[in-house]
């Protein structure tokens, strides 16, 4: 979780992975996907060809929204694809 800047306005977290080409790119692109419609939860993304940027925003987007453990705990699973 070192490397997600946690922001405050708008709440959310923020990484950006960066990679040696495009086809792996591609791969933690295709990855993310996969877990993301597995765990039904869908952060934004934008990409180039060799990085890829993600936001985080928080699950549940109540008057006050926060981080949860939970929003956390997705960032780290997020973070396990890149093996």
């Amino acid at each position: 979780m070192a490397e997600w800047q946690e922001r405050k306005r708008p709440v959310c977290l923020e990484r950006r992975f960066e990679f040696d080409s495009y086809s792996a790119t591609r791969d933690f692109l295709d990855r993310l996907g996969e877990h993301s419609e597995a765990a039904q939860r869908f952060p934004d993304i934008s990409f180039g060809r060799t990085y890829v940027n993600i936001t985080l925003r928080p699950g549940d987007e109540g008057d006050d929204p926060q981080l949860s453990e939970s929003d956390r705990a997705f960032a780290a699973q997020i973070d396990g694809l890149l093996d």
